[in-house]
């Protein structure tokens, strides 16, 4: 398959990218109003909506200086652990929004010791609506939070560079607010008993048209005992260092070509064309299991 080209001095520079970032998903509206109001309405129903907000986090590597790459962007996800529900998959760190606790948690993003919220970021947020700016911090606050929990990752760490559109999960009644930021510096993590470890994903690729592929899975269909339910979705194949293998697929896929798509007009090749990756999802795959 051919390879699509790739940008080589925004991939590799770190302080030109991180700008084209800020700039592009500062600019960008943002749904997460409107997102936030059909959750409160779907409250009123049978089958309310919850809300969750990620962090998506962008590394930056940089290359011996012998080469002449001065690095590479990576984002930062988690595998989910055999404890927690969608064990196997790769996601961002983050989880259900706290009403108590977050919003108590919202104020430092701005006026805290050091806000994360800072730079050319908070000038964007600052031109949003007063909606918009209380319920972006309180993801992010929410997020920030998760990740702490999570892995370990400290706040006081995370550059916030902006939003990105919400994503309703099909197989889950949750809507997902996602926030990118950037992790400055280096820094041990401590995974909990929801992670099982860091799996690193180059940005570049994503530009790579042998690395997008069919993700076929199956689920026991709930309307008829035995049976089971096929869907199909694309997926980026990664590759580990020891040889072992990746998928990205789902709500974390989406979210994170949503983010290249906003930054860098970043467009999908037919993954019905890529290799194609077959699984069968166990039956606690919604639930998780305790062990």
């Amino acid at each position: 398959m051919s390879v699509m080209p790739v940008d080589p001095v925004l991939f590799r520079c770190r302080k030109d990218f991180l700008t084209r970032a800020i700039d592009r998903l500062g600019s960008y509206p943002s749904n997460f109003p409107s997102a936030m109001e059909q959750i409160k309405v779907s409250g009123k129903t049978v089958a309310p909506h919850q809300a969750a907000g990620v962090l998506l986090p962008l590394l930056f590597h940089e290359f011996s200086s012998d080469t002449q790459s001065e690095g590479q962007f990576v984002f930062q996800l988690i595998k989910r652990s055999s404890r927690v529900s969608q064990p196997g998959d790769l996601s961002c760190p983050g989880g259900m929004v706290h009403p108590i606790l977050d919003r108590l948690l919202q104020p430092l993003l701005l006026h805290g010791f050091f806000p994360i919220i800072r730079g050319p970021a908070r000038t964007y947020t600052s031109q949003r609506e007063p909606a918009a700016r209380k319920i972006m911090a309180l993801f992010l606050a929410n997020a920030l939070r998760e990740a702490w929990e999570e892995i370990g990752l400290s706040p006081c760490r995370v550059r916030f560079l902006g939003p990105i559109p919400t994503y309703s999960l099909t197989l889950f009644r949750r809507t997902i607010f996602p926030l990118a930021g950037f992790v400055e510096g280096t820094g041990s993590l401590r995974l909990n008993s929801e992670v099982e470890r860091i799996v690193e994903i180059p940005l570049a690729s994503f530009y790579r048209e042998d690395l997008i592929g069919c993700h076929t899975f199956s689920l026991p269909d709930p309307t008829e005992s035995g049976a089971q339910k096929l869907f199909q979705s694309p997926c980026l194949i990664h590759c580990e260092p020891d040889g072992g293998e990746e998928i990205l697929w789902g709500a974390t896929f989406n979210i994170l070509t949503q983010f290249l798509s906003i930054v860098m007009d970043y467009h999908l090749p037919d993954w019905r064309k890529g290799r194609i990756v077959q699984r069968a999802l166990h039956s606690d795959y919604l639930s998780g299991r305790s062990l």
